[in-house]
């Protein structure tokens, strides 16, 4: 009976631990509720978190309150989840000269990251993460320069709204890149952090910028929210049939653009795929040991536009595109 004893206990000791051992918890940190972008990611990582409960884990998202103070702010959210002595975080890595510091600190917490939609597949290296899932910048605005070029367009406007945030200077960068390379050119047109979501400003920004420069015959933004004021803003300036729309990301209104031939294409880096796999990878990992060979986890990009709108819109409808 004692050995019985002893052996029962024994047992009962290696399912607990076994049960504790299956239990990621996981922070995530993203963007503000206003940011439509991050609200697809939201469902990702929504649909991703009933897995990770059954195993007795869980999914905190921490999220920005808005972009003024941007980078202090990320690296608050990053000190928080490390408080919180979460097993896992999943990280875009916006800004890397601020944030670099504080996702080490976590890592020496024992904590294992994921660098998710920001940051790269050499920064995840550099830092010891264990991947990274989501889109590669540059290559998507060489994607998007090359587009341009390929429809003839020579002068083209990278707008903005969050200056210095690394991921979308690398956009403008790629569309200058892109474009240069068959004779074009971009320019970048930086605004002040607060005039991301605000559709006045940015209009009006680019309106002027557009009567300003007759030779300008191409608009991107950094976002399809941005995208929405920039049609205003074309529309504004009379120049509609003279500029051509593009965006990084997308949303309802601007696949209805791309459908009624008022925007040209939008360049897709699905963030619903983001969210859902980058935790889901994550959980993997803490729970079971899991590595996946493929590194990094790519989304992106891909360009939607006329050849391809209708299909695309289904997914939209679902809210996961």
């Amino acid at each position: 009976m004692k050995k019985l004893l002893v052996i029962l206990t024994t047992a009962t000791a290696l399912a607990i631990g076994a049960s504790s051992a299956m239990a990621a918890n996981i922070a995530v940190v993203g963007g503000s509720n206003d940011d439509a972008f991050w609200n697809k990611i939201k469902k990702g990582l929504d649909d991703a978190t009933p897995g990770i409960k059954a195993n007795g884990g869980s999914v905190n998202y921490l999220r920005l309150q808005n972009y003024d103070n941007f980078a202090p702010d990320v690296v608050a959210l990053i000190r928080t989840a490390i408080s919180q002595k979460v097993d896992g975080l999943v990280i875009p890595d916006w800004v890397p000269e601020a944030e670099d510091p504080a996702i080490k600190d976590a890592m020496k917490a024992g904590i294992k990251i994921i660098l998710m939609n920001a940051g790269g597949a050499d920064k995840a290296k550099e830092l010891g993460a264990l991947n990274y899932v989501g889109n590669e910048e540059y290559p998507a605005g060489l994607a998007g320069g090359a587009y341009f070029s390929a429809h003839k367009q020579k002068n083209v406007l990278c707008i903005n709204t969050i200056p210095g945030a690394k991921n979308l200077e690398d956009r403008c960068k790629g569309i200058s890149d892109g474009i240069s390379k068959a004779g074009g050119k971009s320019t970048q047109l930086p605004l002040p952090a607060s005039a991301f979501g605000n559709a006045t400003a940015v209009a009006e920004a680019i309106k002027a910028e557009l009567l300003k420069n007759d030779t300008i015959d191409g608009v991107v933004t950094i976002s399809a929210g941005d995208a929405d004021s920039a049609a205003i803003g074309i529309q504004q300036a009379n120049k509609v049939k003279t500029v051509s729309l593009g965006s990084f990301d997308m949303n309802q209104a601007g696949l209805e653009r791309i459908k009624a031939g008022t925007q040209s294409f939008a360049i897709d880096q699905q963030p619903y795929l983001q969210g859902y796999l980058a935790v889901s990878l994550l959980a993997s990992t803490i729970d079971f040991g899991n590595d996946l060979p493929t590194k990094p986890v790519l989304t992106g990009p891909g360009i939607v536009d006329s050849s391809n709108i209708d299909p695309t819109l289904k997914g939209v409808k679902a809210g996961a595109r």
